[in-house]
C-alpha cells in the first residue's frame, strides 16, 4: 500500500446527501466539502460519487462558487448511505514484484460494517468498491473481514500504524478480532512487515479509535503525534499514552522515529456533545495537505507545523466545524487513488 504523499491518480469523495448524518448542517457540509473539491482539483483529478443528477447539479454550482477545477472534476453517479468514503472505498496497494497476467494494481474490498453496525443500513457503502471497479476498470479483491480505511496508517516502507481499541474490537469480526488473525491479514494484502499498535481514542470518536484522528505518517521515519496539553482535558491521558509508546517504537528497519506533536484544538461541542475534532485528519494530496480547521488559536499553530513539513505543498486550511457535526472531517471524507 503507497504512503498517502505518493503521486495520486485522483482523489474520491462522497458528496453530502444524508440528513441524518448532518440533520441542521448538511448545507454548510456540503460548502466545506466544495472547498475540499476545489483545493484537490489544483493537483489532481477529482471523482465525486453522488446519488442522483439533482445531487450533482447543487454540487457542480457549489464547486464553480469555490473556483473548482471543472475539467479536473468527475461525477460517479454510485448510490452511498454517506460519505465518509475513507472508511468503505477501495483501499488500492500496487505490485511491487513482477507476476505474469497479474494487474500491477488492485484495489481491495475490506467489507464494512459502519463501524460496527452502529449507523444502519450500510449495504449501498459497502458495494462501493465493486461498483466503482466495475465503472473505473480497475480490479477488485474481495475481503470476508471488516476493516476501514480510517484505520490503518502506512508509510510506504513497510510499517503499519493502527488502534486496538478498533481493529480488535469485536463488533467488527466477532472471534477473527485479534492480533493472530489480523496481523497476518494486514501483511498478506497491505504489503507490510512492521505492524505498531496504539490504544485510546479521542472524544467524541464514534469509530472506537481511527488512526487517523491519532497519529498519522508524514515520512517514512516521521510520525506526527496528537498532544492535549491541558491535563484536565479528557483526551490528556490517552494521547500521552499514545506518544510514549510512539518513543518507544520502531519502524521496519528496525531505527527509531522523529515525533512531531501536533496540538489538539480546542473542544468543540454540538448540542451539547464533544466532536472528534482533531487536527490529525488532514489530508496529504498531490501538491496541497488539507487541513481542518476550528476557528481557534491553534488552528495557526498546525497550519505552521505542517506547512513546516510539507515545504514543497501547499497547506489549505479548510474550516471543518460543520463537516465534524457528521463525526468526521477532511481525511474521513478523502479515498486516494494512488498512481500504479
Amino acid at each position: 500500500m503507497p504512503a498517502e504523499w505518493e503521486a495520486h491518480e485522483a482523489t474520491f469523495l462522497a458528496w453530502p446527501h444524508n440528513v441524518e448524518t448532518w440533520p441542521d448542517s448538511l448545507e454548510d457540509a456540503r460548502r466545506a466539502m466544495a472547498q475540499v473539491a476545489a483545493a484537490l482539483s489544483n493537483g489532481e483529478r477529482v471523482r465525486i460519487l453522488v446519488p442522483d443528477g439533482q445531487v450533482e447539479q447543487g454540487a457542480c454550482a457549489m464547486l464553480r462558487e469555490a473556483d473548482a477545477r471543472m475539467d479536473r472534476v468527475d461525477w460517479l453517479r454510485v448510490p452511498t448511505n454517506d460519505s465518509w468514503i475513507r472508511d468503505f472505498g477501495p483501499v488500492f496497494v500496487n505490485r511491487t514484484g513482477s507476476g505474469r497476467n497479474l494487474p500491477a494494481q488492485v484495489a481491495l474490498n475490506w467489507r464494512f460494517n459502519a463501524w460496527g453496525e452502529k449507523y444502519p443500513p450500510w449495504e449501498l457503502d459497502d458495494a462501493v468498491p465493486r461498483r466503482l471497479g466495475a465503472r473505473l476498470g480497475f480490479s477488485v479483491c474481495d475481503l470476508d473481514f471488516v476493516l476501514e480505511g480510517g484505520s490503518i496508517e502506512v508509510n510506504g516502507a513497510g510499517t503499519l500504524l493502527t488502534t486496538e481499541v478498533c481493529l480488535l474490537n469485536p463488533n467488527r469480526n466477532g472471534a477473527r478480532s485479534n492480533k493472530e488473525t489480523v496481523e497476518p491479514l494486514l501483511r498478506d494484502y497491505l504489503g507490510v512487515t512492521k505492524i505498531l499498535w496504539l490504544d485510546g481514542k479521542i472524544a467524541g470518536d464514534d469509530t472506537d479509535g481511527h488512526i487517523d484522528q491519532l497519529a498519522r505518517f508524514v515520512a517514512p521515519d516521521h510520525i506526527v503525534a496528537m498532544m492535549e496539553n491541558d491535563a484536565t482535558d479528557e483526551n490528556y491521558l490517552a494521547l500521552k499514552d499514545n506518544l510514549d509508546r510512539i518513543a518507544a517504537m520502531r519502524d521496519e528497519r528496525g531505527r527509531p522515529f522523529r515525533i512531531t506533536a501536533l496540538p489538539m484544538p480546542q473542544p468543540v461541542y454540538h448540542r451539547g456533545a464533544r466532536l472528534p475534532a482533531s487536527y490529525g485528519n488532514f489530508y496529504i494530496a498531490n501538491n496541497s495537505v488539507l487541513l481542518p480547521t476550528f476557528n481557534c488559536p491553534n488552528d495557526l499553530i498546525a497550519a505552521d507545523i505542517l506547512q513546516r513539513l510539507f515545504p514543497q505543498r501547499q497547506v489549505i486550511p479548510i474550516q471543518a466545524t460543520a463537516l465534524a457535526i457528521g463525526l468526521g472531517t477532511i481525511h474521513c471524507l478523502t479515498q486516494q487513488h494512488p498512481a500504479p
